[in-house]
C-alpha cells in the first residue's frame, strides 16, 4: 500500500494548545505533525515562535547539551531540570518528557513515580519511553495512572549497544517483524503516539495501515504521520553532519564561533568596548567622588 498524501497545514495558532485530540484529528485528516526537541528556555521559545506541534525534551540532551558520550548517563534530576526550563518557554506545543535510562525499567511502580515527577515537577503533558518488551507493561501502568505515553521503536538510543550501535533497525524480515510487534504492543498498551526511528522507509509504509495512533518518524521515511529532528542537528549547532536522516536548515555553530572569535579579537585589540557601550556620570558628581577618594 502506498503512503497517503500529506496535506500542508499552517502552524498551530497561538493560544490553542495542541492536545491528544488535536494529534488524533491531524492523523485522521492526513495533516503532518511537526515535532522538534528542545532542552532549555531559549530553544523552547524558538519552538514556540516557529509554531511546531510538539516539543520533546529528549534524553539526547545528554549528548547535545551536557556533553555525555551517550544518552545513558543523564540522570532523572538532570532531565527534570531541563524539562522544567523548556516548559517555561512553551504555550502552544504539546510537551513530552523522555524518561531517562534506569528511571522506569525496574518496575511499574518506578515507572509511574518517574512519570508523575515529569508531570508535577516539570509540567509535562506526556512522557516517552523506549522499546517494546517490558516497556510495554511500563507504558500500560503509566497510562493507567492517567498520564499519556508516547512509545519509541526501531533504533532506541538508550539501548543502542544491545542493538549493535547507532544503526538502522528492521532491515531484515525478522527484525522488521519485531519492530512491528513492539509498535502494536505499545499501541495496545494505550500509547497515544509512537516514534519510529531509523527503520527502512518501506517497513514504515507497510506498518502504517496497522497503526491507529499518530506515528512520528525520524529516519523512517515519509509515510509516517509526522517528523521529529533534534534541535541541534537541524540548526547545525554541532560538529559533523549527524545521522543520514538529518536535514540541516542552518549552520549556527559556525556563525556562533565566528561571532565569539570576533568579540575576542575586539577585546584583545581594544576595539571593544567603545564609548557608546559605557555609562556616564555627571561631571560634578565625578569630581566630588574623586575628592572623596
Amino acid at each position: 500500500m502506498s503512503a497517503r498524501p500529506k496535506i500542508a497545514t499552517a502552524p498551530a495558532a497561538k493560544g490553542k494548545p495542541v492536545t491528544l485530540s488535536t494529534l488524533a484529528e491531524r492523523k485522521a485528516l492526513g495533516e503532518p505533525i511537526a515535532m522538534v526537541t528542545a532542552y532549555d528556555y531559549p530553544s523552547s521559545q524558538v519552538a514556540e515562535e516557529a509554531g511546531v506541534d510538539m516539543v520533546l525534551v529528549g534524553a539526547s540532551a545528554a549528548m547535545t547539551v551536557l556533553g555525555y558520550p551517550s544518552t545513558v548517563p543523564i540522570t532523572l534530576d538532570e532531565m527534570l531540570m531541563l524539562t522544567a526550563a523548556v516548559r517555561r518557554g512553551l504555550q502552544t506545543p504539546m510537551l513530552v518528557g523522555d524518561l531517562p535510562f534506569g528511571s522506569y525499567e525496574v518496575s511499574d511502580e518506578q515507572a509511574v513515580t518517574t512519570a508523575q515527577r515529569f508531570v508535577k515537577e516539570a509540567g509535562c503533558d506526556a512522557v516517552k519511553l523506549e522499546r517494546g518488551g517490558s516497556s510495554v507493561d511500563r507504558a500500560g501502568a503509566i497510562v493507567a495512572a492517567g498520564i499519556p505515553v508516547m512509545g519509541h521503536v526501531g533504533l532506541t538510543p538508550q539501548t543502542a549497544t544491545a542493538l549493535g550501535g547507532y544503526r538502522s533497525q528492521g532491515r531484515t524480515a525478522e527484525r522488521a517483524l519485531e519492530v512491528c510487534e513492539d509498535a502494536l504492543a505499545l499501541q495496545d498498551a494505550g500509547c497515544f503516539a509512537i516514534v519510529f526511528e531509523a527503520i527502512p522507509s518501506g517497513v514504515s509504509e507497510a506498518l502504517m495501515p496497522r497503526i491507529g495512533i499518530p506515528v512520528i518518524g525520524i529516519g523512517a521515511g515519509p509515510a509516517t504521520d509526522g517528523q521529529v529532528l533534534v534541535f541541534h542537528d537541524l540548526l547545525g549547532i554541532r560538529e559533523g553532519l549527524g545521522a543520514r536522516f538529518v536535514k540541516r536548515y542552518a549552520d549556527l555553530q559556525d556563525e556562533m564561533t565566528a561571532g565569539v572569535a570576533a568579540y575576542a579579537e575586539d577585546v584583545r585589540t581594544g576595539r571593544y568596548p567603545e564609548p557608546r557601550h559605557g555609562y556616564s556620570i555627571d561631571a560634578e558628581q565625578l569630581a566630588a567622588f574623586r575628592e572623596q577618594l
